[in-house]
């Protein structure tokens, strides 16, 4: 995610592509208020704060008017020149159709009623972990979702741009071409995981989670809410269809903003905890190229580490061998030559370990692709190990 004042400046867009019906909900949606106009051709509308504050702009209702395209312009030219901070948060909305979702914290206020620089870290970092969590419930139903599809899901974020609100509130704007399913399935995941902690605080029954998984709930969602009200009176979570592309099928055109609180707590962690634990291993047969050897004696077991290159979701998996299938593994690698294997993807560890591994062969690959494999070796001499004794790799998990 960007900042959204880490953009680079610009002139405002040009009027024709602008809708005057998209302007006005955009408007009303950031404070603006209307304040009269020529009734069926026009409306006034001035910035938030103290009445009369700022400049007023001149919306056309729709095309019907010769002068629309004027009136336009000139709305256009003011908000770029605002200093009304809503003022870009229009323009960008415009110029790029975005849905929005914004976080509320009840935190105690610093200086001035300002909130401290540690207090926004934690904020943008719980919404970037749920803007995650609903980017992997795209990708399918998973109580857990580890390492899997995390590139997949990172990727289709790229281009939400965040920005700090009054009162130590955030808003992101998530494009509606590259992030509109994650936010469908964050507004379901959300309102799902409202209703299971509900039902738990009635009942003290967890199943109520177990079916909010079908929703794109998942430990990572429920994770995401902790790190969010962690610390603080209360949240609340806002979301907002971009008016130029509408509600999606199925979801509320104005949804209502979903509140949680410390009391929510303990069922949220224990349906983290549940989740974590209920997700199975997974059968899979890799095809990877070995990045990392490993044995603690010149002979016997070891352990491999393969950069997947097909079979599983994940970026890497560490895989424990024998000592025949160590010796196949780390051939291949001299050769430049992935290897193929089958094995469970464990969920301990985030789906990064294979065990039971078996079947370790080499893949023949084309020329052009073994001169890459053997280009990469050539450059990470240093991670080929197979000396004893060596120290534990971090990464390996």
């Amino acid at each position: 995610m960007r900042r959204l004042d880490d953009e680079p400046g610009g002139n405002p867009p040009l009027p024709g592509p602008v809708d005057p019906a998209v302007l006005g909900a955009l408007l009303h949606r950031h404070g603006w208020r209307r304040r009269g106009g020529a009734a069926g051709r026009y409306a006034r509308w001035t910035p938030p704060g103290p009445a009369g504050s700022g400049t007023s702009l001149l919306v056309p209702e729709s095309r019907a008017y010769p002068d629309s395209d004027d009136l336009l312009g000139e709305a256009l030219t003011a908000l770029a020149r605002s200093a009304a901070p809503s003022a870009r948060e229009v323009l960008v909305s415009l110029a790029v159709p975005s849905d929005e979702v914004r976080w509320w914290r009840e935190v105690p206020e610093g200086p001035s009623g300002t909130a401290s620089w540690s207090e926004q870290e934690r904020l943008r970092d719980a919404a970037h972990r749920m803007l995650l969590a609903g980017a992997l419930a795209v990708r399918g139903p998973a109580g857990y979702h580890g390492a899997r599809h995390r590139g997949q899901a990172l990727a289709s974020l790229e281009g939400v741009l965040v920005e700090p609100g009054s009162g130590g509130g955030l808003t992101a704007f998530v494009p509606t071409a590259t992030g509109r399913p994650a936010m469908v399935r964050l507004y379901a995941g959300l309102n799902a995981v409202r209703d299971a902690v509900d039902y738990q605080r009635t009942t003290g029954g967890m199943e109520a989670f177990d079916a909010a998984v079908r929703a794109g709930v998942s430990r990572e969602l429920t994770e995401a809410v902790v790190a969010l009200v962690h610390g603080t009176e209360g949240v609340r979570i806002a979301l907002a269809w971009a008016p130029a592309a509408g509600a999606p099928p199925g979801c509320a055109a104005r949804p209502e903003p979903v509140d949680f609180s410390p009391g929510d707590l303990p069922a949220l962690r224990a349906a983290g905890a549940r989740y974590l634990g209920d997700e199975p291993s997974l059968p899979v047969r890799i095809t990877g190229a070995v990045v990392r050897l490993r044995r603690s004696a010149p002979r016997g077991p070891g352990v491999v580490r393969l950069r997947v290159l097909a079979g599983a979701e994940v970026p890497y998996v560490r895989v424990e061998l024998d000592e025949e299938a160590y010796r196949i593994a780390g051939h291949a690698h001299l050769v430049g030559l992935p290897v193929r294997v089958v094995g469970r993807l464990e969920s301990r560890g985030g789906f990064r370990r294979l065990s039971g591994a078996g079947e370790v062969t080499p893949v023949q690959v084309d020329d052009a692709e073994r001169d890459r494999l053997m280009k990469s070796l050539q450059e990470n001499l240093d991670f080929f190990e197979e000396a004893c004794g060596a120290e534990p790799d971090p990464a390996d998990g």
